[in-house]
């Protein structure tokens, strides 16, 4: 009889698993084909019966004789399980073969798998956030720089030219200055001469001279 098994199996602490073995035969399978499990389980004529007590309630014949297949189920394993378990089948009359030697290996319950989709989706919104922060405050930096050129540029611009419009207000108030009169005009003026000669009733009057004082300018 030809038996094989798996070399090594890993199960996680508290969880359910399988150790699986198989075999080829040139006999018929009948009632009286067997299945052992070092230290863990025999099946016999249909029925298992658990091996130590430490396995009882937690080991179970999943396997199909009629198959050739005689896999148990460990559920939950422990970490004390650790070791190495050899599977042996006999069927008569073939009942010479070599168990088939598994090393079984109990470790710590990873996470599960929706929590670790949630940490690595947090990490990668986080270095995402990081990086659009990056890129705005670049952008935000670069708009500032260039305002701040654009204002240095404007203020020079402006210093540099004349002040034209002033000039012309000026010249036009100067041209308006030399065409109005310096002073103002003065029209001719009348004086009249009395004779007080002396006499209450005589009254001479003088012929009005007239005095023409025009101002040239």
């Amino acid at each position: 009889i030809d038996i094989h098994a798996d070399s090594e199996v890993i199960m996680q602490n508290g969880t359910t698993g399988i150790l699986r073995c198989t075999f080829k035969s040139s006999e018929v399978v009948s009632s009286s084909t067997s299945v052992t499990w070092s230290f863990i389980f025999h099946f016999f004529s249909g029925k298992g019966f658990p091996g130590q007590s430490e396995f009882k309630d937690r080991v179970q014949f999943i396997g199909d004789i009629n198959k050739r297949d005689a896999s148990i189920q460990l559920s939950p394993a422990q970490f004390s399980d650790n070791g190495t378990f050899f599977c042996d089948v006999k069927n008569p009359p073939d009942v010479t073969g070599t168990p088939a030697r598994t090393e079984l290996r109990v470790v710590l319950k990873s996470l599960p798998q929706s929590n670790t989709t949630v940490i690595i989706g947090a990490v990668c919104g986080a270095l995402l956030l990081l990086v659009l922060i990056a890129v705005v405050a670049c952008v935000v930096m670069r708009v500032l720089h260039n305002r701040h050129e654009y204002e240095c540029t404007s203020v020079e611009s402006v210093g540099s030219q004349p002040l034209k419009p002033q000039k012309k207000v000026e010249s036009s108030l100067e041209g308006s200055r030399s065409t109005s009169p310096s002073g103002p005009l003065q029209g001719p003026v009348i004086y009249a001469q009395l004779d007080h000669s002396g006499s209450k009733n005589s009254f001479h009057k003088m012929e009005p001279v007239v005095y023409a004082d025009i101002r040239k300018n």
